[in-house]
């Protein structure tokens, strides 16, 4: 047996289903185009790659060269490649059908492209939960690769994580390789000399593997990196050293599965990374972690906190994130349909909108990218548009689990969906021809990263990187007013329809910052709901509070009409005085430049004094929605804008337009209106 170090080196390649071109190409340009370059002049280095279906089918397609060199790197045997969902679905989160059929497509398409049966599984973002274990294995998969985290998180120690461990589930056996961390921050962040080290520092025994299988983004999309790994040389000089190195031998997974025995058994919790734990808490939570570790101190943390001071985990982002819960709960819904819809464009449709992309947040937008929310809602509605064709539907539902019903209206030509636990809000308002949905708006939230720009002496000092360069993960934060005025948090969710009590202070600058003064409990509270075939009602038996409190209800009823719907509103209270009703309405479109407010050009706040109809022309899909009243009312608007964390540093992106209709009432109102949608 050879004392060599094993070195399993493995690459994941991966882009959001339907993502900006611009982003393909760049990507190609700066990162998978040069990496492939220099691998395909030393075929003796083996490696293994996983690349998402969608993306490897941008590649074949539209960036031929590069796909000819992965072609020839596979018939040489110099690539393994690894499966996964096709169009990389965290696979802990979608049905088991679904998890099986998604491998078995990259199954199909890895066999038919390449010529090989793939053994091994990239985990998507980690995330492991032991159930998943009896559908890899009916999708054919003998190991999988996740963080040494995930084996310290159940006990073990960093010394011994150098060979795959197995582990079962109900009987159903599989291996599963620890990725190492010490790896995955040297390369190809440090300098050649000290990667090498890092790798040969695994030395245990006969048989011990340097394992790492990483984002292939790090050599060259990361921020510095295009530049350290091919205009200086780093990605070629690391592979020639590999290779001269007698020392270290390159191996494939199944190599070193088929040649090697286990290292033992491992049970593993439910548990990704450790930053996406960090990630997926609320944010004060996330803090209080932080600052248990800087308790622990970091040496003390790696050597044994690591072990029992853990985040959350992934499925906490459906909790933290209404809006995630809502696009995850609506692919349920879809594949719950399957049985009875049985046509294939439904079933794609579906698996496209299974991308795990837009239903979490880290340091790479997700989430709070409404291009990737609109991907997920464009593959929702074309599969609706396969389930029901023209019909016409007024259904209730309880599919997102909170114990409130929903209210879903179908039409010919639009999707409207009410939420009985959000004030009756309106919550989708999809347009079924273009696939688009208006209310895929973003609530305005504390994140802990907020922190930075606060409080930025109060934060970590980043460390200087002297022997090769720094990860994303200790960003500068350049920390001025601009951005401090920009984090406003929302108490209530920015829906549409949403109900608000106020009084004559009520202006745009209180409305955009969320400090006008509230004396109802309805925009954040609980409907009751009825229906029939023809309309759909939510009530709520609440109060105005002053502080004392006066029994005040409210009822909206909303009836489905061909081009969107009409709405009655009414409202009564004890409470004496004159007050402002506020009908609330947060839109999204897709894109802010040439969207026109009552024939005027969007401006970034607003006000319309005196009008009874808000008219929105949306050039990009020429609509124009018409929200009319039977009343008088002013209108004061604003550009919902979110502040997030990204690899650059910090992204102002647009979720939406807020609009506040603003109408005077004394003891009681009955408001009559429409919404309506219209092709220009």
């Amino acid at each position: 047996m050879s004392n060599n170090t094993k070195l399993l080196f493995g690459i994941h390649m991966h882009q959001p289903v339907d993502n900006f071109d611009w982003v393909i190409k760049h990507g190609v340009e700066v990162c998978y185009g040069p990496f492939f370059e220099v691998m395909s002049k030393y075929p003796e280095f083996r490696f293994s790659v996983h690349c998402s279906g969608w993306l490897m089918e941008q590649i074949k397609e539209l960036h031929p060269k590069l796909y000819k060199q992965i072609m020839t790197l596979a018939k040489r045997g110099s690539i393994e490649f690894f499966s996964a969902g096709y169009y990389e679905p965290i696979l802990s989160v979608i049905p088991s059908k679904d998890r099986v059929t998604q491998i078995e497509m990259l199954n199909k398409s890895i066999k038919s492209e390449f010529k090989q049966t793939p053994q091994g599984l990239w985990l998507t973002e980690r995330v492991w939960e032991s159930s998943l274990i009896p559908d890899l294995k009916k999708a054919g998969i003998k190991y999988t690769v996740m963080d040494d985290y995930h084996f310290q998180c159940a006990g073990f120690d960093e010394e011994i994580l150098d060979g795959y461990y197995m582990s079962e589930e109900g009987g159903e056996e599989i291996a599963l390789f620890p990725i190492s961390k010490k790896l995955r921050y040297a390369i190809p962040f440090l300098s050649v000399d000290s990667a090498i080290k890092a790798i040969k520092s695994y030395k245990r025994e006969e048989n011990s593997a340097a394992i790492i299988f990483d984002d292939a983004e790090k050599f060259g999309m990361w921020p510095g990196t295009h530049e350290w790994v091919y205009e200086k040389g780093w990605l070629e000089s690391f592979v020639k050293a590999v290779i001269a190195d007698d020392s270290i031998e390159t191996m494939l997974y199944s190599e070193y599965y088929e040649q090697e025995k286990t290292r033992g058994i491992a049970y593993l919790p439910n548990v990704s990374y450790y930053e996406m734990g960090e990630w997926s808490l609320r944010a004060d939570d996330t803090l209080k972690l932080e600052t248990f570790k800087k308790e622990m101190g970091s040496k003390r943390y790696e050597r044994e906190g690591v072990k029992f001071l853990k985040g959350g985990i992934w499925k906490n982002f459906l909790v933290k994130y209404e809006e995630s819960n809502r696009i995850h709960k609506r692919t349920l819904e879809l594949s719950k349909a399957r049985k009875s819809v049985k046509k294939s464009s439904f079933d794609m449709a579906l698996y496209k909108a299974q991308t795990n992309d837009s239903l979490w947040h880290g340091v790479f937008g997700g989430l709070y990218l409404p291009n990737l929310r609109d991907n997920a809602y464009r593959y929702i509605i074309e599969a609706e548009n396969v389930r029901y064709g023209k019909k016409t539907l007024l259904a209730c539902d309880q599919n997102e689990l909170d114990g409130h019903d929903k209210i879903k209206m179908v039409t010919p030509s639009y999707i409207f969906r009410f939420d009985g636990a959000h004030g009756g809000q309106l919550v989708e308002f999809d347009m079924r021809k273009g696939c688009f949905n208006w209310q895929n708006t973003l609530t305005r939230r504390k994140e802990a990263y907020h922190q930075k720009i606060f409080e930025p002496n109060q934060n970590e000092e980043t460390p200087i990187v002297q022997d090769g360069i720094d990860t994303i993960h200790h960003a500068n934060v350049e920390v001025n007013d601009t951005l401090k005025d920009a984090i406003i948090y929302d108490w209530y969710l920015k829906n549409s329809f949403v109900d608000h009590i106020s009084d004559a202070n009520f202006n745009g600058d209180n409305f955009r910052y969320c400090d006008f003064r509230e004396f109802g409990d309805f925009s954040n509270q609980p409907f009751e709901v009825s229906y029939t075939k023809t309309s759909a009602k939510f009530f709520r038996d609440g109060g105005m509070f002053f502080p004392e409190s006066y029994k005040t209800s409210l009822e909206k009823t909303y009836t489905p009409k061909k081009n969107g719907f009409d709405f009655e509103i009414k409202l009564s209270t004890e409470a004496k005085g004159s007050f402002k009703y506020v009908l609330e309405h947060n839109l999204h479109f897709a894109g802010y430049e040439t969207i026109m407010i009552n024939d005027v050009a969007l401006e970034d706040e607003g006000k319309l004094s005196g009008v009874n109809e808000l008219k929105i022309y949306d050039a990009l899909l020429q609509q124009t929605i018409y929200i009319k009243l039977e009343q008088i009312c002013d209108i004061y608007y604003f550009q919902l804008k979110t502040l997030s964390q990204s690899e650059h540093g910090f992204d102002l992106s647009v979720q939406g337009i807020s609009f506040a209709m603003v109408i005077p009432f004394s003891d009681s109102l009955d408001l009559k209106g429409s919404l309506e949608v219209f092709d220009v």
